[in-house]
């Protein structure tokens, strides 16, 4: 990604433009509209604001990132369990609001030919100049003066039609929620009453979401302010500016705006492909932008926001997002699209925003996937689900108890949506996690439907859960992903207790998705390089990677999602803890004993030193550091802007220092306390601090208060500091415990086969062809799929393998048929040792496993051999249309 040209040419950090010490978006309602055809997006966002308290800075002190840094105020989030919403707040109280097709209307492509919609003097809006494509305004821009206020928002790769304020005394309801507010004596003050009503809505106490959310829905549909004038807007590279002349401070600033825009084909934050299935989808990358190219937002972690959306898409595809209650679609009267609608209750940040739309299905359990039809048609939902509004809910009877749920009580039973599980009540637990904490909890954050305060919560060991994917991946995905959630999701519940969000989907992303998984509220994204491996020969163990990646993405549930990191430098919060826990977590849904559990956690640890140690031997020091920021972290420009370091760097997408480094000091934590007592101690991290952000002096200062035998032992908070966070390379204790679990039972039983298959190797050397030899018999010992892979890394280490070896180790392993973990180190071997027989399971792996097997390109390059180039080469032209750009980008750099 090219650097923006008022930011130093010579750093890679992604700026955070967003003034949100000034004024915070508090909820989101999008309508919006995919268009395969185009590759696009449109339609519009309504922003509900609230100004930051003691905000009376003039616009002339608002000059975007200052020079001076103060420590980002925490939000006080929020999160979320089951809301239900419809058109009307009550019968009769239908206010002037506008149908989604009008708006549609209002805000689409005719808007382009307006004044309001002309580009910079000489900018068309399909720019094609370099230097132009990234700046757009209003024509009366320039009408302003720097002395109005500016809101800024996060934004690029989006065309921005219209910009204005919403018009909320049009809803008829909204006076009657004044008056109430106001007769109970309201602390908000105002100069006017949109902005006193838009606070009150804003204020509305969690028990009454279900109007609050209907209340933003209808708002979001009223017309733009009366006087007709629109908001004045400029749009650069990295963000959209909005002012209204005359107005200076944030207090002053309409509470209420509507942004009209379309997205661009090549945004960074959506990716448009075709599934397995040859099938057109789109869906939200987690690129390194987040999602300011789908939407304009407050990307800062502290702007914590509710949201709801409703997308419409044709009427074949499905639409995933995150959202507390799965949609039920509805016909749109006017196009033969499909209506979905979504909603959340608990302030998360922009980021964690996520769509899919796709030609799936839905994995069942019952049955063997069909594979005759692609889609479910609309005909396929009940008639008396195809409601409008924000959507009916999908009540579920539950070991015999009816939900009610909805604007209306309901009980139904739905053919294909949600799975339970008898995990509910059974006895999986190995190792009991819960007993040392009380059930009471005393919530930190701000007013929201908390689960953690839910008595009925605390007991739902599984939540309902769903699996999709292509048509012909749908039993693979049957096989590993539906038959493992149960288990994870309760091996989950016992380790840290409450699940955060009521529910979850689980999608198997197209092939070109550049992670094994990525987890967001409510949904999580799965490579299909994580399914079962085929014929094995214990099911078990071809699980495996399946079975931690899943433990690994739930994990995040907790931390990354409901707990996350207030500076976005400081990784390790989420993808550390994920790594710590995803191994304690599948021991527990393996029901291993305690002895298992230590034998497979050193074999996993000593993979990961090796992982690690390889990956700082070959990289740059700034990239090494899990705080970055330093002392400094956390720390904002006056306005609230900042810049995430490093985050554009094409290096820094593939490394993994983040999730090892972060991972190995949660070990040595654990190893300074206890490993029983340092689990514990999570649950009662979670209870404090679930809701809101986090730096890591939170967890670590908390650590040592409620451990302080960490400190008698000499340990200090500026030790962990210096030793783990704030340097790169590797500290001491981590190359002593290394020595350790090299010589772990596990890792001991792979030498031994690595010793066996060495003589092998040496017995063929120097040998003539011409005889036909008897390959000498040899007993091999069975291994698990995390004792294979370590065997292939030693065996990497040999200079040479005869080809009778390299032949007798495919057949003795059947690795084509592994999983991707196994398959990448065999291809590391095949290509080392030029295994032309096995060119094959090479290809196969770079088409197929795209996740993995980025660098595999450069040893093909680095060998000088015509024939692995001409393999790379190959490959890359078969898939490089369908491949994340970051990897593409990486792999012609080692190609071309």
């Amino acid at each position: 990604m090219e650097p923006d040209g008022d930011l130093n040419p010579d750093t890679d950090d992604l700026p955070l433009r967003a003034n949100t010490n000034h004024i915070l978006v508090r909820h989101y309602v999008l309508d919006l509209t995919v268009h395969f055809d185009r590759k696009v997006i449109s339609g519009n966002v309504v922003l509900f604001l609230e100004p930051c308290s003691g905000s009376g800075t003039t616009a002339e002190e608002d000059s975007g990132a200052g020079a001076g840094t103060k420590e980002a105020g925490v939000s006080q989030g929020a999160f979320v369990c089951r809301p239900r919403n419809v058109d009307e707040v009550e019968d009769g109280t239908k206010g002037r609001v506008e149908t989604p097709t009008r708006m549609e209307k209002k805000c689409g492509a005719k808007e382009r030919d307006t004044p309001e919609f002309q580009a910079l003097p000489g900018i068309a809006l399909a720019q094609t100049a370099a230097e132009t494509e990234n700046i757009q305004s209003s024509y009366l821009w320039e009408t302003t003066s720097d002395g109005d206020f500016t809101l800024t928002l996060d934004c690029c790769d989006i065309d921005v039609s219209k910009v204005e304020e919403v018009d909320v005394t049009s809803v008829s309801a909204t006076s009657g929620l004044l008056l109430e507010v106001k007769s109970e004596k309201s602390v908000v003050s105002s100069v006017n009453h949109q902005a006193a009503f838009i606070q009150n809505l804003i204020s509305m106490p969690s028990s009454r979401w279900r109007q609050k959310q209907q209340l933003f829905l209808l708002c979001s549909r009223a017309l733009g302010a009366q006087d007709g004038s629109s908001l004045h807007f400029q749009r650069d590279k990295w963000s959209l500016q909005v002012r209204k002349k005359g107005v200076a401070s944030p207090h002053e600033f309409p509470r209420a705006l509507r942004i009209c825009y379309e997205t661009r084909p090549a945004g960074g934050s959506v990716r448009w492909t075709k599934d397995q299935d040859d099938r057109v989808c789109v869906y939200t990358a987690g690129s390194p932008i987040n999602n300011r190219a789908l939407f304009p937002c407050q990307e800062p972690p502290v702007a914590m926001s509710t949201w709801q959306a409703t997308v419409r898409a044709p009427s074949e595809c499905v639409v995933l997002m995150s959202g507390e209650e799965p949609a039920i679609p509805f016909e749109d009267g006017d196009t033969r699209s499909l209506i979905w609608n979504y909603y959340v209750t608990m302030p998360m940040p922009a980021s964690t925003f996520t769509l899919a739309v796709g030609h799936w299905r839905q994995v069942t359990a019952e049955n063997p996937p069909a594979l005759d039809k692609l889609s479910s048609g609309p005909g396929e939902w009940a008639e008396a689900d195809l409601m409008s509004g924000l959507g009916s809910s999908i009540s579920e009877e539950v070991k015999g108890s009816p939900l009610k749920t909805g604007s209306r009580d309901q009980t139904t039973r739905s053919d294909s949506s949600f799975c339970y599980s008898s995990h509910e009540d059974g006895g999986l637990s190995v190792t009991d996690y819960s007993g040392m904490v009380d059930d009471g909890i005393s919530c930190s954050h701000g007013d929201y439907p908390c689960r953690f305060t839910e008595q009925s919560a605390r007991s739902q060991r599984v939540i309902p859960h769903r699996v999709f994917g292509p048509v012909c991946l749908l039993q693979k995905a049957q096989m590993g992903v539906l038959a493992l959630l149960p288990r994870c999701l309760a091996a989950a519940h016992t380790v840290l207790g409450v699940h955060p969000f009521p529910r979850l989907d689980v999608l198997i992303v197209p092939a070109g998705f550049s992670s094994l998984g990525m987890a967001s509220p409510h949904i999580i994204f799965l490579s299909q390089s994580v399914l079962c491996a085929g014929s094995l020969g214990s099911e078990e163990n071809g699980l495996s990677l399946c079975g931690s990646r899943i433990c690994h993405e739930i994990a995040h549930s907790w931390f990354g999602l409901v707990i996350g990191a207030r500076d976005w430098t400081e990784e390790w919060i989420s993808e550390g803890f994920a790594t710590y826990l995803e191994d304690i977590i599948w021991a527990q849904a393996q029901q291993l004993s305690l002895q298992e559990t230590a034998e497979q956690s050193d074999l996993n640890a000593l993979l990961r030193w090796r992982r690690l140690s390889d990956e700082l031997q070959n990289s740059e020091q700034a990239l090494q550091i899990l705080r970055p920021n330093m002392e400094n972290t956390g720390q904002v420009s006056e306005s609230g802007s900042s810049t995430v370091k490093h985050a554009l760097n094409p290096d820094k997408t593939f490394m993994q220092v983040h999730y090892l480094k972060g991972y190995f000091l949660l070990r040595f934590l654990a190893s300074q306390v206890g490993e029983k007592q340092f689990t514990d101690f999570f649950r009662v991290f979670v209870k404090k601090y679930h809701g809101q952000l986090i730096l890591s002096q939170d967890f670590l200062h908390m650590l040592l208060i409620t451990c302080p035998d960490m400190e008698r032992k000499g340990l200090t908070l500026s030790d962990i500091y210096a030793d783990w966070l704030d340097r790169p390379g590797i500290p001491k204790w981590l190359y002593e415990r290394n020595a350790v679990w090299s010589q772990a039972k596990l890792v001991e039983e792979v030498k031994a086969e690595v010793v066996k298959w060495i003589l092998l190797s040496q017995s063929h050397q120097g040998k003539g062809r011409k005889r036909k030899r008897t390959e000498p018999k040899v007993n091999y010992k069975e291994v698990t799929s995390e004792q294979l892979v370590m065997l292939l890394e030693l065996l990497l280490e040999e200079e040479q393998l005869s080809v009778a070896t390299l032949r007798a180790l495919q057949r003795t392993y059947n690795l084509q048929n592994q999983d991707a973990e196994v398959k990448h180190r065999w291809c590391e071997l095949v290509v080392k040792h030029a295994y032309t027989r096995a060119y094959g399971d090479v290809e196969h792996f770079l088409v197929h496993d795209q996740a993995m097997g980025v660098y595999l390109y450069g040893e093909l390059m680095v060998q000088e051999d015509p024939e692995q180039q001409a393999l790379a080469r190959r490959c890359l032209s078969l898939i490089q249309e369908e491949m994340d750009q970051s990897a593409r980008r990486v792999v012609e750099e080692m190609i071309l």
